[in-house]
């Protein structure tokens, strides 16, 4: 019987390094189909004398997307949009004065425009020497893209267009007191406006026109309302709904620019939006009549529910309208 062990045991012996090899060499499943995500970078700028806060991926050579936020979130409505476009695309997503992490100085010491805006955004890119991107412009981000087009029009690669609007016909009843404001600039007509910072106001827009609620993060209000809730910032938004005003005069002018330069567009709306709602959304198509428009069935921020289909949907726009060849 020793015999006979002895013998498999030796084979065995010899047998054991040759499968401890063959395993190391052997590649994990996840190393091949896993790669390591973008590392998304933090960082703050000074321009004009103000601290601008502004998220960053992907490699510094690609192509730029802009990602401009709207109200009352900040550049953390882009915090999963981010890395999915980062592995081929430089993306750059920049909080405004009184939004996210950037400053909020007091309101009668600073101009709280979208023309004030589009400046500060333009000194950044100018910072970060990015002279040409693809703007995503969403709700505030619209206006504020829109002025930067007409800034530096050669600069625009294309746009990517999400509940933003730049027509007469996407301003309905929900801009009835703001219009109102517009109007008449009075204390009562101001203070009117209050409710548009409330908590109630804020979960609204994340969860009105979702179908399934569960898919939206409540997180998302609890982190806009406490931006919202610092002391003076209330101010800071009413001066902007009295600002937006200004925006509708420039309408011709932005529908000028997409006319004339004609960038590749990608329209992708929720179409439950009572904010900016999809008669918006259309009117594009007059002056863009090869955008590609695509009508979710969803709310104000898209992004939150639709997250799945609109990210791969994105990403083949820039990769076929953008990306250098």
């Amino acid at each position: 019987m020793n015999r006979m062990i002895l013998p498999l045991l030796l084979a065995a012996t010899a047998f054991a390094p040759l499968s401890q090899a063959a395993a190391a060499a052997a590649p994990t499943p996840a190393a091949i189909v896993r790669p390591a995500p973008p590392v998304v970078h933090y960082r703050t700028a000074k321009v004009d004398g103000v601290d601008v806060f502004y998220r960053e991926a992907g490699p510094a050579n690609a192509p730029v997307v802009l990602l401009l936020h709207g109200f009352p979130t900040s550049s953390h409505m882009f915090r999963n949009l981010i890395p999915a476009l980062a592995d081929r695309y430089h993306v750059i997503a920049p909080d405004y004065p009184g939004f996210g992490q950037s400053a909020a100085p007091d309101h009668k010491q600073f101009a709280y425009t979208f023309g004030h805006y589009a400046d500060l955004v333009d000194g950044l890119m100018g910072q970060l020497k990015a002279d040409r991107y693809a703007l995503y412009v969403m709700d505030y981000g619209a206006p504020v893209g829109y002025r930067l087009a007409l800034k530096h029009p050669e600069r625009v690669s294309g746009l990517i267009i999400q509940n933003g609007n730049a027509y007469d016909e996407g301003l309905k009843a929900f801009w009835d007191p703001i219009k109102a404001y517009w109007a008449e600039d009075t204390t009562a007509r101001r203070e009117a406006l209050s409710v548009l910072v409330a908590p109630e106001t804020t979960k609204f827009q994340y969860t009105d026109g979702v179908r399934d609620v569960s898919r939206i993060d409540p997180d998302n209000w609890g982190h806009d309302q406490a931006l919202l809730d610092r002391p003076g910032n209330k101010d800071i938004q009413l001066d902007l709904f009295k600002d937006y005003g200004s925006n509708i005069p420039l309408y011709p002018k932005f529908q000028a620019f997409f006319r004339q330069y004609q960038p590749p567009t990608l329209i992708v709306w929720g179409k439950n939006d009572q904010i900016f709602p999809a008669d918006g959304a259309t009117p594009y198509l007059r002056d863009l009549p090869k955008a590609e428009l695509h009508l979710l069935d969803t709310g104000h921020f898209a992004l939150e529910d639709k997250f799945d289909v609109m990210a791969p949907m994105i990403h083949d726009f820039l990769d076929r309208k953008v990306a250098k060849p």
